[in-house]
């Protein structure tokens, strides 16, 4: 038999909670707490509104009325946008939990006004720590965030401001470069836009998440807030574990490349109905590429490298997600993160069907699966496997459940696929090449550390003890070579 639901403790589940918790509250009696904390409580008969309080009794941010002096503090819903007293980023997370509010309340709505809350001070500062928090390069104006930085931050919002109050924002050309792929062999193109066209983006991407994350299906976990790449795998344990082991493994060809302008607008428009910041979506989307010193414009497709990328790109296949939720849950479940995605099937003849079904849907988007790279998979007693997220998924046989029942159970568990293996360990080689044998060891280990501590925070969940055991000793072989190359073959202990 395979997993079912009451085998609960497979080996990657979480661990449950400990027996015996007190379920009562943790927190001191009204009484106590009343004492302790010193708050006047008045004695009156009790009303209906908060705001009747009885005099010289505190309001509900702990100031009596008398000490108000008519201030707008507190609970009143005519309280300007930027109160002193709160920071930048405070006043752009209420602002976003506003949109989220009423985007949740209303989901047919479409919001108009938003420009003006693009270019607010508070918002594009808040978009400007997110820019430097990221370390990006320079675009075509070859300005650095540095350089931004020693000539004043605050007249670079200001002029970034008024240009957008004024509609003179022109977004400029993007910078294309080129990075390997995890096969090593072919590269994957990035647009770079600039610094000032990234805070821009940053700015217009604060307030439009809100908006649409609250519409986007429990399917999608891509560049979300709250989502990660950990909770899209656990969610392909617990389905494949209940008996969803016909995996549709989905590869969409060159998404970022062929998104249609057009087609996008138009998802976004159902949502947004404010000119200007439409216009400023088309005008990323379409906007011109340098390349060995040429620009050339784009047909179709958004910069895989730009800040408001990853939110467009959930935007258009957000199509695909509602669509399948509709109509086509009864078939398998889907788990998508940005561009990639699996089905899960409990037959074949239902994963074959998930597979055309995900034709049609993605030919509407005026996109195509890869031929060579979409494949159908059972999962059933270990038989295949897939690779999903950089992790390598597989059915094992269960042994302490043999020994205990002489059931063969399985169940999924995942570790670090090859390709992942491949890379930590070409970046670790990378770091103690021969050139480095005369370096100060503590330097490159200075240097291996966040590299290890990295990739070991991502791949600590599952089954990847095997893996890390491996890479640990690597490590350990590749930094005693280079103190023989830096000592000699006589190298003694210590």
């Amino acid at each position: 038999m395979q997993g079912s639901p009451w085998n609960t403790r497979e080996p990657s589940a979480q661990p449950p909670s400990r027996p015996g918790a007190s379920y009562k509250s943790k927190t001191k009696s009204n009484t106590a707490q009343r004492k302790s904390e010193g708050t006047i409580v008045p004695h009156a008969p009790a009303t209906k509104a908060v705001q009747h309080n009885a005099a010289g009794g505190k309001g509900p941010w702990g100031l009596s009325r008398v000490d108000r002096r008519g201030t707008r503090k507190g609970m009143d819903a005519k309280r300007p946008n930027s109160p002193r007293g709160r920071s930048p980023e405070d006043n752009v997370r209420r602002l976003q939990g506003r949109l989220r509010d009423v985007a949740k309340q209303q989901p047919g709505r479409r919001f108009h006004a938003l420009y003006d809350r693009i270019y607010r001070s508070d918002v594009l500062y808040e978009a400007w720590n997110q820019v430097r928090r990221n370390h990006g390069a320079a675009g075509v104006d070859a300005q650095t965030i540095a350089a931004i930085e020693q000539d004043g931050v605050e007249s670079f919002l200001e002029a970034i401001q008024a240009e957008l109050r004024e509609n003179e924002y022109q977004p400029q050309a993007v910078l294309r470069r080129y990075i390997p792929k995890a096969d090593g062999k072919q590269q994957r193109p990035l647009g770079i836009p600039t610094v000032r066209d990234r805070v821009v983006q940053a700015a217009a991407k604060l307030i439009l998440e809100p908006i649409f994350d609250v519409g986007f299906q429990d399917c999608s976990y891509g560049f979300r807030p709250g989502r990660s790449t950990t909770q899209a795998l656990e969610k392909i344990r617990r389905e494949v574990n209940r008996g969803f082991n016909h995996v549709l493994d989905g590869d969409i060809r060159d998404f970022f490349g062929n998104i249609a302008h057009s087609v996008c607008l138009s998802l976004v428009a159902r949502k947004i109905s404010d000119r200007r910041v439409l216009k400023l979506i088309k005008q990323w989307l379409e906007a011109r590429v340098m390349e060995d010193g040429r620009e050339t414009t784009k047909l179709s497709g958004a910069p895989q490298g730009g800040v408001i990328s990853p939110l467009l790109s959930n935007i258009y296949l957000g199509f695909l997600d509602g669509v399948w939720s509709k109509r086509c849950a009864d078939l398998g479940v889907l788990v998508r993160y940005c561009d990639d995605f699996v089905v899960l099937c409990k037959t074949e003849k239902n994963c074959r069907e998930a597979e055309r079904r995900v034709r049609k849907l993605l030919g509407e988007l005026k996109l195509e699966l890869h031929p060579g790279k979409t494949r159908r998979v059972d999962l059933g007693w270990g038989k295949q496997g897939i690779d999903f997220l950089g992790c390598h998924l597989r059915k094992c046989f269960s042994g302490p459940v043999w020994a205990k029942s002489r059931k063969r159970v399985y169940f999924l568990q995942r570790w670090p696929s090859m390709k992942s293996m491949k890379r930590i360990r070409q970046r670790v080689k990378n770091e103690t090449s021969r050139s480095r044998c005369h370096w100060d060891p503590r330097e490159t280990i200075a240097e291996l550390n966040p590299v290890l501590r990295g990739w070991g925070q991502y791949f600590r969940t599952g089954n990847a003890a095997d893996k890390f055991s491996e890479v640990d000793k690597y490590v350990a072989r590749r930094l005693k070579r280079m103190r023989i190359q830096r000592k000699g073959r006589h190298l003694k202990p210590g």
